[in-house]
């Protein structure tokens, strides 16, 4: 049975002169496989031998480093451009690099498809922590991206490291979209040391997996396990960088529980769980088998300490392989997930005590409505409130994700409402989740959250 647990991503660790900057109107320019470039060149495979050495305590969740980081990372690849062995292109906020002048007509990369199946270990043999490491740790990777803000005229730029896996050989990478969603430059660096500027073939924020696309060839890529066969208790390792400078680090433990479904930042997703340690700079790195297939993404943990005082460890969870994939490939085909259920409303979330106040049932408001979409035409209306979702009870925005999240598009539901005193059932047809962007406009567009709760419904008034 599925258990829903309440809790965020850790924040960034950014500098302290930095941190305070934030932009929550920021919306990232996604670059779909189409969408043309400005001139570049080609880029030139080249591999250098990098070590190093620094070790830097951080914070606890996912996917983050300050400025000291991206200092030494923009200095170390600015001397290491000026070398005459290793040279390579300027790249552009998407990581490409640019074209020859004499090109004439602008670059547009050309991606190559997924290959229909991927390789998997099936030896049947259980191999060593030491074995699993040895086979894997040259297709993980490190992934370095640059957020830059400007609030009240000041601009700030701050670095945030993940780590990564290559799923081909042609230098397709997978990791999760919290690490590289909003940034302006992304990179890839391999286990030989080698740095390459990535371009972000698309990211989905309902299951924190993003794909990125680097030019190499012959790189050593993972093989790919069966996420549904897993059962509790099987030993896994996982393979990162925590703190982003303790890279290529191993660490092992057990599947611990599964399904469960996280809540990171009001959106609910399905993960397992692991005792393995996952920390800052592990997010987006692979979860192993030990036959040395990849289980899964790891992306979260819960940490810190309970309302007794206890200390909360070994707590972390990871995206299901076959889920991820199943993600990666619409991904890389069109740009966006297809067949996503998607209600076209936006809401507000209505506690339980702002509701006995103002004489409400609890269950999430209806902020707006997007026009023409399913709720439009079924004549869902601002100020409605939603109590049930195909009989399933709603009383925040988490549930009814939750709840729509198991449809798909061209799905028949039942909504319960509430409206203006009085309880209704609407029926409609739900529409399909249109790209991130698209969807970030939609919600970039709600009203005002401030308004007071008596505009929804005022009991005296019957309004």
């Amino acid at each position: 049975m599925d258990e829903e647990r309440n809790f965020t991503i850790e924040p960034e660790d950014e500098p302290p002169a930095q941190s305070e900057y934030t932009q929550p109107d920021y919306i990232p320019e996604w670059k779909q496989p189409t969408q043309p470039e400005e001139p570049e060149e080609p880029k030139k495979k080249r591999r250098t031998w990098l070590k190093i050495t620094a070790l830097l305590l951080a914070l606890a969740i996912v996917a983050s480093l300050g400025r000291a980081l991206l200092r030494s990372a923009i200095n170390g690849l600015a001397a290491h451009n000026a070398s005459g062995d290793s040279a390579q292109p300027a790249a552009d906020a998407s990581g490409a690099a640019s074209a020859p002048e004499s090109a004439g007509e602008p670059y547009q990369r050309e991606l190559t498809p997924l290959p229909e199946t991927l390789p998997t270990y099936d030896s049947g043999k259980k191999l060593t922590a030491q074995e699993v490491y040895g086979i894997n740790v040259d297709a993980v990777c490190g992934i370095a991206t640059e957020v830059t803000t400007n609030v009240f005229g000041q601009t700030a730029s701050t670095a945030v490291v993940g780590s990564g896996f290559v799923l081909t050989e042609d230098g397709y990478v997978v990791t999760n979209n919290h690490v590289v969603e909003g940034t302006d430059n992304v990179s890839v660096k391999l286990h030989d040391g080698s740095t390459y500027p990535a371009e972000v073939v698309g990211g989905d924020s309902l299951s924190d997996v993003a794909l990125l696309k680097i030019e190499a060839e012959g790189l050593s890529h993972v093989a790919v396990g069966d996420s549904d066969a897993i059962a509790v208790g099987e030993g896994c390792i996982a393979i990162g960088n925590p703190l982003g400078e303790l890279t290529f680090t191993m660490t092992g433990g057990y599947v611990s529980a599964l399904p469960r479904e996280i809540n990171i930042s009001g959106k609910p997703i399905s993960m397992f769980q692991t005792d393995a340690a996952i920390n800052a700079g592990n997010s987006g790195g692979p979860l192993f088998d030990m036959a040395g297939n990849v289980i899964g993404i790891t992306s979260a943990k819960i940490s810190g300490i309970t309302g007794s005082g206890a200390s909360i460890e070994g707590v972390g969870f990871a995206i299901p392989i076959n889920e991820a994939l199943r993600v990666v490939y619409d991904l890389q085909e069109y740009g966006y997930v297809r067949g996503r259920a998607f209600l076209g409303v936006t809401v507000k979330e209505l506690d339980a005590a702002t509701a006995d106040t103002y004489g409400l049932p609890v269950g999430p408001i209806v902020q707006s409505v997007v026009a023409d979409s399913c709720a439009d035409r079924a004549g869902i209306a601002v100020k409605d409130i939603i109590l049930r979702f195909n009989g399933r009870m709603v009383q925040t925005y988490t549930q009814l994700m939750s709840a729509l999240n198991k449809c798909s598009a061209g799905d028949e539901v039942t909504l319960h409402i509430y409206r203006a005193g009085a309880e209704l059932d609407v029926t409609l047809t739900l529409d399909e989740r249109p790209e991130e962007q698209t969807v970030r406009k939609v919600e970039q567009g709600d009203v005002d959250n401030t308004e007071e709760y008596s505009y929804y419904y005022d009991p005296d008034k019957g309004e």
